[in-house]
């Protein structure tokens, strides 16, 4: 087994290559410099990923998966070896079509 290495954070000078801070911090940003920065829109502010608290809150762009209408709950569920596999060679989709039978079953 191999050892693996530690992580690096994220805002070393290590992750990105040496910077110098202290060069950065100092600059002054001239008139000529804003005249490149682009405008900030309504739509920008409101797609803006932000934080509550330490928590991320990812919003707009389309990423992740979108809400679940219906809730569904993680079981485990011993079934036979033979219609496990009957419902995977259906291809994907199997669980969705699976619960669709058992949903329809239900008295």
């Amino acid at each position: 087994m191999s050892a693996s290495k530690p992580a690096t954070p994220t805002f070393s000078p290590d992750a990105y290559g040496a910077t110098d801070f202290a060069k950065v911090d100092a600059h002054i940003i001239t008139a000529e410099e804003y005249d490149e920065l682009p405008e900030l829109t309504e739509a920008d502010l409101a797609a803006a990923d932000t934080y509550r608290g330490a928590t991320l809150v990812r919003r707009g762009r389309g990423r992740g998966r979108p809400p679940v209408t219906r809730n569904k709950k993680l079981v485990t569920l011993l079934l036979d070896t033979g219609v496990v596999e009957r419902w995977k060679a259906s291809g994907p989709g199997w669980q969705t079509r699976m619960n669709a039978v058992l949903r329809r079953a239900m008295p």
